[in-house]
């Protein structure tokens, strides 16, 4: 069976704001049934899922902490029993802190970062991989991981915590891409940049990406829609012969 043949369902982990929301309303009008992962914000999610139903597919909610094994296995037996076989996870859920030098953080600090964004990542991959590896019965699929610029930038003096997580989907994205290429799953990754979402203001710096835009060869912040067209190419029949492929939307930066 081919790709294009099979039916399309997308789960989102963070699909509640940001690229995560914009890649969900995206997805649902492309005919994708979209299930929106989300840790805190109900009725955020539950406005992102009112719209993709909206657009005529099937939808859902669920809260889940990605980096709570159990938590995450229940979410994609909830998402598979309502929504049929999994054929596309985007690894978008990811954390991040006010800024800060490496000096001053905490340990409490450095292992949330990490648990959200390289253990929830890992462990969101991993159960996409049982259910769609034609070696388990599945029928294939592909996995998106939303990385960062920062994970080759560095993010010195803001978030080098938050930076090297990224560097660790990046690996992830490489290393798994090769494990399952003959099993009809590919893996790819995109970089974002400075995008305008509110993960800025929720680390303390509302005005970053108006900041550092100078900063950009294309002398603009990215948005959330441009990312999440980017994660739909990824996803869709148009990219068959891509997979381990690090894609910077970022400006030029």
């Amino acid at each position: 069976m081919t790709e294009s043949t099979l039916p399309r369902v997308m789960l989102i982990t963070g699909g509640s704001r940001g690229i995560g929301a914009a890649t969900a309303l995206k997805a649902a009008a492309d005919g994708w049934d979209v299930c929106v992962n989300y840790t805190a914000n109900t009725q955020a999610a539950e406005e992102v899922v009112a719209q993709c139903r909206a657009a005529g597919v099937s939808a859902m909610a669920i809260r889940a902490d990605v980096a709570v094994e159990s938590d995450v296995i229940e979410m994609f037996d909830e998402s598979e029993a309502e929504l049929g076989p999994l054929t596309c996870l985007v690894n978008n859920a990811g954390i991040l802190h006010p800024m800060s030098r490496v000096e001053d953080m905490s340990v409490e600090r450095l292992r949330e970062v990490l648990d959200v964004n390289v253990l929830g990542a890992f462990i969101c991959a991993r159960e996409a991989v049982r259910r769609m590896s034609t070696n388990n019965g599945g029928t294939g699929g592909s996995i998106v991981n939303v990385s960062s610029a920062a994970s080759y930038l560095g993010s010195p003096n803001e978030f080098i915590d938050y930076a090297a997580t990224k560097g660790a989907v990046d690996t992830l994205t490489i290393g798994l891409a090769k494990e399952v290429a003959t099993e009809s799953i590919r893996v790819n990754g995109v970089r974002p940049g400075l995008i305008d979402t509110e993960i800025h203001a929720s680390s303390g710096v509302p005005d970053r990406v108006d900041r550092l835009a100078p900063n950009v060869p294309m002398q603009r912040g990215g948005t959330a829609d441009e990312v999440a067209d980017l994660i739909l190419y990824l996803a869709s029949d148009a990219s068959s012969y891509v997979t381990g492929s690090l894609v910077n939307i970022s400006g030029g930066r």
